[in-house]
């Protein structure tokens, strides 16, 4: 496709045709250049929204673990806060820290909390929000 371009002007004459797009030379670039930003801006966002829900599965695996330590703690003896030493030790192996612990007979409940970061992706990264997880662990009742 060509431009138009008046006959009755010279070619390359000042004021001409060809001047009129001079004052857009290398806006294309400042276009790709938007484009890109939006796109890792996007790409960040997703990234968020993977760790997120990564760090939420391993605060409800480290609930599920710490509560299972726990219940196995409290029937073998040792009373609730044994149970729940155990359950802080399991769930601080899990990456999570242990927020509450409830000891009823031999069925123990926790709640932990996981920090949630970007991961190795992005190393120098503060904390984006915490995940928290409960889980209630205990012996199974047959009845009679």
């Amino acid at each position: 496709m060509t431009s138009w371009v008046d006959p009755q002007e010279p070619r390359g004459a000042p004021g001409g045709a060809r001047d009129r797009h001079l004052g857009e030379r290398g806006s294309g670039s400042v276009l790709a250049l938007g484009q890109l930003t939006a796109l890792l801006l996007l790409l960040m966002g997703l990234l968020a929204i993977g760790s997120a829900a990564i760090a939420a599965h391993r605060a409800r695996t480290a609930a599920d673990l710490a509560a299972l330590a726990g219940a196995r703690r409290a029937q073998v003896g040792g009373g609730p806060s044994a149970a729940c030493a155990v359950a802080q030790t399991a769930a601080a192996i899990n990456g999570a820290l242990l927020r509450e612990c409830l000891v009823r007979g031999s069925v123990v409940e926790v709640t932990v909390i996981r920090e949630v970061g970007l991961g190795t992706w992005v190393p120098v990264t503060p904390g984006i929000g915490k995940a928290q997880a409960s889980a209630r662990a205990g012996p199974v009742y047959t009845g009679p």
